[in-house]
């Protein structure tokens, strides 16, 4: 189940190999933290944090959030590295480099250079016109009496505003209120680093600001998987007694925009006749933790039902981008290792009038570096079946 196992086949990249080496060291570490060990390191360095141990694995051990608490707790005794700061936050990062996304894109491989990034990389792209910006001084929401909150994440605000933007359209079209409130970023990029403290004060923020108005009447619903899912699995940990209790009623109600079309669907709040037939043959790649905390027969229903298309799931697990883990100059090569395990080779050979879909920015960046081809987010296509 783990990616870099699949790559590398040894038995030091196991979830196995994992967990022991953390009961380990736990059981019989003479440190009074028994976390700060370089074996430890050693061992955790590519776990990917896919989450499909949690899924995958019969005892459903979740090393994930296990490897989060390690750095925490190895960082106490050995400081955060520089690296690990940059991408903790990112979403500050990203707000500068959009205000001038010339120089940003102009300095790419110093960039690159200077925070320890591969060369082979690309960057993300960056534009001045955030999805935000447009929400707040181009939209318009319709008055309905079928109403969802929008989380306006950072991964998409920054890098890829259109397939936001793409979004909203679709809800409104669909004849939903699409409402917005500022809210703090999700906390998806400290989690990835163990930056446990800032992300526990993000989740603070935002259970604050959506305890009293998300509802099974008023949903929450998110674009990016890694992001939005943080409501439904990392917020209840990080936080206790009443935040906790709101943040499992927030979780309650809040959807992937995958999952809330197909529900909308079943309960036949979505009109059909909406649609055109597209008939397209479609090759879906699901994201990490979309499929190991969600599902992707949603996906495929709203492609399928909405626009009459075929849709093949490709059999593939880990793209091998892992968020920042694909950028990393010691991680690029697995990672692109870990691509051609089944995902490059299986989009190489598709025709190109085959649709080429993905749900996170990860995966659709990973698949451009890796096979050139354009992978769309499924929002995209239904909103170009839309009568």
């Amino acid at each position: 189940m783990c990616p870099s196992y699949m790559a590398t086949r040894k038995e030091k990249e196991t979830t196995r190999a994992r967990a022991n080496i953390l009961r380990e060291m736990i059981t019989r570490s003479d440190k009074p933290n028994p976390f700060a060990h370089d074996e430890i390191k050693d061992v955790m360095d590519l776990c990917l944090g896919c989450k499909g141990c949690k899924s995958e694995c019969p005892s459903n051990v979740d090393l994930a959030k296990l490897k989060q608490e390690w750095q925490y707790q190895y960082y106490k005794e050995k400081g955060v590295p520089l690296r690990s700061r940059l991408i903790g936050n990112f979403e500050l990062g990203m707000r500068l480099a959009s205000v001038a996304p010339w120089a940003y894109n102009l300095f790419g491989g110093l960039i690159k250079l200077t925070a320890g990034f591969a060369q082979g990389r690309s960057l993300p792209g960056v534009t001045s016109k955030t999805w935000k910006k447009w929400y707040l001084n181009e939209f318009k929401p319709r008055s309905s009496d079928k109403a969802v909150y929008i989380f306006i994440d950072e991964l998409l605000n920054f890098n890829e505003p259109e397939i936001g933007i793409s979004t909203v359209k679709l809800l409104d079209k669909l004849g939903y209120e699409v409402r917005f409130v500022n809210h703090a970023s999700s906390g998806r990029s400290f989690l990835s680093k163990g930056l446990l403290e800032q992300a526990k004060n993000l989740a603070k923020k935002n259970v604050a600001i959506f305890k009293d108005i998300i509802t099974p009447e008023t949903p929450l619903v998110g674009v990016e998987p890694s992001a939005i899912l943080t409501f439904r699995d990392e917020y209840p940990d990080l936080l206790r007694d009443e935040e906790k209790e709101a943040a499992k009623r927030i979780a309650a109600s809040t959807f992937m925009i995958e999952e809330f079309l197909a529900k909308e669907l079943d309960a036949g709040r979505i009109d059909i006749n909406l649609f055109k037939e597209q008939k397209k043959l479609i090759k879906l790649h699901g994201h990490c933790q979309q499929k190991a905390l969600s599902s992707l027969t949603p996906v495929k229903k709203i492609l399928t039902k909405l626009g009459n298309n075929e849709v093949h799931m490709i059999a593939s697990g880990c793209c091998g981008m892992a968020g920042s883990f694909g950028y990393e100059k010691e991680h690029f090569d697995l990672s692109m290792q870990i691509g051609e395990l089944v995902l490059f080779p299986t989009i190489r050979k598709q025709a190109t009038e085959v649709v080429i879909a993905a749900a996170g920015v990860s995966c659709r960046h990973q698949i451009k570096d890796g096979t050139g081809r354009r992978a769309v987010h499924p929002v995209e296509i239904l909103l170009e079946a839309m009568i």
